[in-house]
C-alpha cells in the first residue's frame, strides 16, 4: 500500500478514501492473463496498486507490475478506468475504499516472473475459459470486461 495511503490512514482510520489505483492486465502469447494470488484476502487478481501524490499513473502501472510480480512492462495500452459500487472494498484489516482504478493491458514485457514477498503468494497465466472462483472483489468488473475481449 501507499505511503501516501499509509499515512491518510493514521489520521481517518478505517473510514471510506478515495483511492486511484494503477493497475495492469498482462497477457501473454497464448492470450491468458497472469493473476496473482494476494496474501491479505486470499483471492486472485492482476497487479496493481495505488497511485503515490504526484505520480503519472502510467508509471504507477508499471512500478505496481515490477514489485509484485518482477515483470518490467514494455508497451501499456489504455484498457479501462473503472469506478462505481461496484469497486467499493472494504480490506480484511477494515480498510474501506472507493476504488478508480485505471487498468492498462499489456502485451509486451519482459523480466522473470517472482512474486512480491509481502504481498504476492502465487503468479499463474490462467486460460479465459479456466479462471479461478475466487476474484477479488474490485478485480471482478476490468476482469469480466478482458473475458468479454477474448470472446
Amino acid at each position: 500500500m501507499s505511503d501516501y495511503i499509509m499515512d491518510l490512514r493514521k489520521e481517518v482510520g478505517h473510514r471510506p478514501l478515495l483511492q486511484v489505483g494503477a493497475s495492469v492486465i498482462v497477457e501473454d502469447e497464448l492470450g491468458r492473463i497472469l493473476l496473482q494470488l494476494r496474501k491479505d484476502n486470499h483471492c486472485w487478481g492482476y497487479a496493481g496498486g495505488s497511485v503515490e501524490l504526484d505520480e503519472v499513473v502510467e508509471d504507477a502501472a508499471k512500478r505496481e507490475l515490477f514489485e509484485e510480480t518482477g515483470l518490467i512492462a514494455e508497451e501499456l495500452e489504455m484498457f479501462g478506468v473503472f469506478s462505481g459500487e461496484d469497486m467499493h472494498y472494504v480490506y480484511p484489516n477494515g480498510d474501506e475504499v472507493s476504488n478508480v482504478d485505471i487498468v492498462y493491458l499489456c502485451k509486451k514485457y519482459s523480466g522473470t516472473l517472482k512474486c512480491q514477498e509481502t504481498e504476492v503468494e502465487q503468479l499463474k497465466f490462467f486460460d479465459v475459459d479456466n479462471l479461478p472462483k475466487d476474484i477479488s472483489y474490485p478485480n471482478i468488473k476490468p476482469i469480466n470486461k478482458w473475458v468479454q475481449t477474448k470472446k
